[in-house]
């Protein structure tokens, strides 16, 4: 599910509902403003159901919704007052307006990372591409120094296992995509028996959106289908275990537009 698409689809439902309900003389205008707001809200929590964005994203569009509907409020009293409507109103409007404009970058920034000719020109890319999405590996809190050591540790165990794995199908522009795992020993061997799986979340999300296992297709190789939930940017984590214990773990970045 796409929050632009919620977020302005929702803010033009409300002026839609708003309008409408003024062709009904008996409704007052503040309950015209109420249902406004709220029935795109039900709407969107209806949406949402088994699919949580996040209650920053939820609260976002909460206050654009009711915000929305305060503004035409607003309006509809000083129509009706008549003269010419004071400056301290209109610098609110303009607030709110600035606001949902600036909520809706943020919230386009968060999914999909700062658009490439602007992340070259702010950040400098050297040739190179740019990824301004956050990574989410490590925690920046009081455990960060503990979640290094443990990330240091874990390098230097997968060193010692010595297995050569090549991941494929991950790369591409689609929903869906099919995922190959080859793993194989220090001799070229393929390595049997591995419960392998991908982790999918959003970057700096707690817990994962989809886990998917993997199953083993021939030897030493191991696959399934992936499919992406919605736009923007995502982290992939690979898990390799053996006899339920973890062996190697590696996170890629997938950015679908």
């Amino acid at each position: 599910m796409n929050t632009m698409i919620t977020l302005f689809g929702g803010l033009a439902a409300v002026l839609v509902l708003y309008a409408i309900g003024g062709l009904v003389r008996s409704l007052p205008p503040i309950l015209r403003a109420v249902l406004a707001g709220g029935i795109p809200l039900v709407a969107y929590f209806a949406l949402i159901i088994g699919r949580w964005p996040g209650l920053d994203v939820v609260a976002i569009h909460i206050s654009v919704f009711f915000a929305t509907a305060l503004v035409l409020f607003a309006l509809t009293m000083f129509r009706r007052r008549g003269g010419r409507m004071h400056w301290a109103p209109k610098l609110l409007m303009l607030f709110f307006a600035g606001l949902t404009v600036l909520m809706a970058g943020f919230l386009y920034i968060a999914n999909k990372g700062l658009p490439e000719p602007i992340g070259r020109w702010w950040l400098g890319s050297h040739g190179g591409a740019v990824y301004s999405g956050f990574s989410g590996v490590v925690p920046h809190n009081q455990e960060a120094a503990t979640a290094i050591s443990s990330e240091l540790s874990k390098a230097h165990r997968e060193a010692e296992l010595g297995w050569d794995i090549d991941v494929s199908g991950l790369d591409g522009n689609g929903f869906e995509r099919a995922v190959r795992v080859r793993v194989r020993n220090h001799t070229g061997l393929p390595v049997d028996g591995v419960e392998a799986e991908l982790r999918l979340q959003r970057p700096g999300a707690v817990r994962a959106e989809l886990i998917l296992p993997l199953a083993e297709l021939d030897a030493g190789v191991y696959g399934g289908a992936l499919r992406l939930p919605a736009n923007g940017r995502w982290l992939v984590e690979l898990r390799l275990s053996r006899d339920h214990v973890l062996h190697y773990q590696h996170t890629q970045e997938l950015v679908l537009p």
